[in-house]
């Protein structure tokens, strides 16, 4: 607003909001549903996962995490793949 501008460090993209955009801004609540929606980040899951702590053994989860980023989904669908032919008792 007051600030001087320095050179190369502007953003054409995101520019410093100026009083006129102050006087168009809207508040989320003042949206429409359908929108708010979509402004307000990720939807909930229809199926959600619990947290727990776990201890597992070095060298499981050391393989585990070298598969790179998802691994403790990989770690989840191993549990299940183990329980379709085992029993947890």
């Amino acid at each position: 607003m007051n600030k001087k501008q320095l050179p190369g460090q502007t953003d054409d993209d995101n520019p410093e909001w100026n009083s006129e955009m102050f006087k168009q801004a809207v508040r989320l609540e003042g949206l429409p549903a359908s929108l708010q929606g979509k402004l307000r980040g990720r939807p909930k899951a229809a199926v959600t996962k619990e947290r727990i702590t776990i201890r597992l053994s070095p060298d499981v989860l050391g393989a585990f995490r070298a598969t790179g980023q998802g691994w403790q989904t990989r770690v989840d669908a191993a549990l299940r793949d183990w329980l379709q032919t085992h029993s947890p008792v």
